[in-house]
Parts: structure tokens; C-alpha cells; sequence
């Protein structure tokens, strides 16, 4: 997969993606990822891409013209017309659902915005995905863009250096992952749970299970509305058995 991310501040998009699971990727060919410069279409001598906003108000808005060169730039070179996201606290909120979504794209073009954004005419001609990574706001769209990076990747095949790793996590089936531990079996007192040590593999999948339905009751609730219409009659007894009756009725 070809991530090529459009920008004010490649270096920031190249320091913080060149390390750890993308960073191993990248050295192995399963992602590449190329931080674009707008600056560098700019088609004024001070290279400058942003103006005043018509109409007025605070701060300055990012011109079309450079971001549009651009995306003609890399339709050119790739000779396909990618995917264009923008990342935006105006966007769907960006979930594992849409992680999943962006993974099946061969090339994906992340728009970074800065000042007060950027010109609504981009987004007309260009834009096919708005995206959010939630409720606040950035100074810009490189970190929001890093993050997207970072969960799309881990949908790419061959990322991952365990294929599983990637189908067990939280927000699979709309739950949180279950508890995890690892060496030493006590810990300041505080022990592995004994179902852990059994060796009994669809025991502790039950249990596995279990913990994920209570977690997500516990830290999600919305998320644990969505999933219980999968639910089968174990997980529901479950719930009942602990409170969580509720959930069914609504």
C-alpha cells in the first residue's frame, strides 16, 4: 500500500512514521509512504499557500491551486485517481470499521489542513473521504494523519508479523480487548488469573470472552449496544448472570 500525505511539515510526517511496526513495513516494501510538500507547488516566489479568507474573518485560509497541482502530480505519476482523505474535526469520526475500509485501497492520499483550513473548492473537486479522529482541535492534520497511517496499516496483509494479532484487538466486534498478562505468575501480590494456567483452550477463550463483554459494558456502553445483536445465547446468559440484562432489552 502507497500512503502519500500532503503537507506543510513533511519532516514531521517522515520522523514520527519511519519507526516501530510502519517502520519495519516500510524497510520490507509492504507500505511506502511519501510526505509531499504543498509548498513546493506554489506558483508564487515566496511560496506562499495560504490567503485571507473571503468575507473576512480570524486567521488565513489554504488555497486550492497547490493542493489541487498536487493531487494532479500524483495521478500522474501513479496513473490511477486515488482515494483523496482530508483529515478534518469536520469528518466521520475515523473508527477500525473505516481503518478496515482504507486498507483495501492500493494508493491513499492523506491531506493535511492548517490555519483555518483549507479552501472549499478542494474539497469539491478532490476530496472523497472527510475524516476525524475526534472531538478536538489540532494545530493541523499531520498527527491526525499519522494516527489514520498507523490503523490502516495494521489491516495491510504482511504488516503484522503474526496474521492473528491483527483480528484480536479491541473494536473487533464492536468489544474491547480482554485483560492480558505475561511472566512473572505473581506480581506484588497480584497473581494471573487461574483460568490462564490451565492449559484448557476453550475455557480460556470463554473466559476471554467474558472479560471483553464486561469491559466494554464498563468503558463503552455504546459500543457494547451495537454488539449485542450477535450475541449468542452463552454471551447473553452471561449478561444476565451479571447484571447486564439491560443491554438485551433495549
Amino acid at each position: 500500500m502507497n500512503f502519500y500525505v500532503l503537507t506543510l511539515f513533511p519532516e514531521m510526517i517522515e520522523a514520527g512514521t519511519g519507526t516501530s511496526i510502519t517502520g519495519r513495513a516500510m524497510k520490507n516494501g509492504i507500505i511506502s509512504m511519501e510526505a509531499i510538500n504543498i509548498r513546493d507547488y506554489a506558483c508564487n516566489k515566496h511560496k506562499h499557500v495560504d490567503d485571507y479568507p473571503y468575507g473576512g474573518g480570524a486567521g488565513m485560509v489554504m488555497q486550492a491551486e497547490p493542493i489541487c497541482l498536487a493531487c494532479d502530480d500524483i495521478r500522474k505519476r501513479t496513473g490511477k485517481k486515488p482515494r483523496v482523505v482530508y483529515m478534518t474535526p469536520q469528518g466521520k469520526t475515523f473508527n477500525q470499521k473505516i481503518a478496515k475500509d482504507l486498507a483495501k485501497e492500493e494508493d491513499l492520499i492523506l491531506l493535511c489542513g492548517h490555519y483555518e483550513g483549507i479552501d472549499e473548492r478542494v474539497i469539491d473537486m478532490e476530496v472523497t473521504d472527510c475524516i476525524s479522529i475526534g472531538d478536538y482541535v489540532l494545530t493541523g492534520g499531520e498527527l491526525a494523519a499519522m494516527v489514520v497511517m498507523d490503523a490502516v496499516s495494521r489491516m495491510v496483509p504482511g504488516v503484522l508479523t503474526n496474521d492473528d494479532s491483527g483480528m484480536d484487538e479491541s473494536f473487533e466486534n464492536d468489544l474491547l480487548e480482554y485483560p492480558q498478562y505475561t511472566r512473572p505468575e505473581v506480581y506484588r501480590d497480584m497473581k494471573v488469573p487461574d483460568i490462564l494456567l490451565s492449559g484448557h483452550h476453550a475455557n480460556i477463550e470463554r473466559w476471554r470472552r467474558e472479560q471483553s463483554i464486561l469491559r466494554t459494558a464498563e468503558n463503552r456502553p455504546d459500543l457494547l449496544r451495537k454488539a449485542v445483536g450477535s450475541f449468542d445465547k452463552k454471551d447473553r446468559k452471561f449478561m444476565r448472570e451479571n447484571g447486564l440484562g439491560d443491554f438485551l432489552e433495549e
